[in-house]
């Protein structure tokens, strides 16, 4: 993933590696269309390694790729806790520290060597100092989970956007045709993008 986020300028800020899917919070400062050629790069080089590995052949992903984009607000910080209670709410571990192919680790101090996420940058949107990263956010995320909000949330893997009605209007606009069938829900300051489902109209008939 370093190699794919250096060539299409994309800046980790954080991670999560399960059994079964991978999670990557980043900041997209490349061209349109990064965040695609990045992920074709990984998943390809990642497919690729294991077959040889394995001495298998065959498709290795089950699906393509989803992405949501994030606000910089509260909805930043929501979307981090996501990420870092992963295996918690799947009942693997008690808590993020204790599951080591995260971004949680990097974050509070726990891996020096071998990072992957742009500790500056991630300080930038959390809004603390490097100095009061692992100290911050580690208490932050302990208050967190005391609350009973582990569920899984859909908005983060299936809508196109979340956050405040204006950054929600303006993806849908860059969006433009792609967004046809998308609409946005949402109450007071917290919306999303979500997929508007079509009803099928049985009196329609088909013409030759």
């Amino acid at each position: 993933m370093l190699i794919a986020a250096g060539r299409y300028k994309l800046t980790i800020l954080n991670y999560m590696v399960t059994s079964n899917h991978v999670h990557l919070l980043i900041f997209d400062g490349g061209p349109r269309g990064s965040i695609a050629r990045a992920m074709h790069l990984v998943s390809g080089r990642t497919a690729q390694e294991y077959n040889i590995r394995k001495r298998r052949a065959g498709a290795y992903w089950e699906d393509r790729y989803h992405a949501t984009a994030v606000d910089t607000d509260i909805h930043f910080l929501r979307c981090m806790f996501y990420v870092d209670l992963n295996m918690v709410r799947a009942g693997a571990v008690a808590c993020p520290e204790e599951w080591p192919y995260c971004g949680f680790q990097e974050i509070i101090g726990a891996r020096r060597r071998y990072r992957m996420i742009n500790r500056r940058k991630l300080c930038q949107f959390l809004g603390v100092t490097m100095a009061d990263l692992e100290s911050s956010y580690g208490r932050w995320i302990s208050e967190y989970i005391k609350e009973p909000r582990l569920e899984r949330e859909s908005r983060w893997t299936e809508s196109l956007a979340v956050g405040r009605m204006e950054f929600v209007e303006s993806i849908k606009k860059r969006l433009g045709l792609c967004a046809k069938y998308r609409k946005i829900a949402g109450s007071a300051s917290s919306f999303e993008l979500v997929e508007q489902k079509r009803s099928c109209n049985t009196n329609t008939r088909l013409r030759a």
